[in-house]
């Protein structure tokens, strides 16, 4: 492993220990990299929008996982939700932050 590599590691591992605590992961497929985006872009929404603008809140990690990941990305936001969905593998993530939950993933393209 080069120092680049190392580093890069303990530079996601500081991020996760930044949002312990904050965002509890329920399930997750996702590279840890991908974990992190979304954990800081939900936490990035609830520092723009009120909690309760959970509509806002959706479309900005939305928005944000398009940009970075390319297009076909949903985001539910809410505190009671049920869904069923299909995903591609590697695209999912479900967790909690503050008193809302997160399920962000990818499609899978016909």
């Amino acid at each position: 492993m080069t120092s680049r590599e190392e580093s890069e590691i303990q530079n996601q591992e500081g991020k996760v220990k930044m949002l312990e605590g904050k965002a509890m992961v329920r399930e997750t497929d996702m590279p840890m990299k991908m974990q992190i985006q979304a954990m800081s872009s939900a936490s990035e929404a609830l520092d723009l929008y009120d909690v309760s603008d959970c509509i806002s809140i959706a479309g900005h990690i939305k928005k944000e996982f398009d940009k970075v990941y390319g297009s076909g990305w949903q985001c539910v936001v809410g505190s009671n939700f049920g869904c069923f969905f299909t995903h591609s593998p590697g695209t999912f993530i479900y967790f909690a932050l503050e008193t809302l939950n997160f399920l962000i993933y990818k499609g899978i393209s016909s």
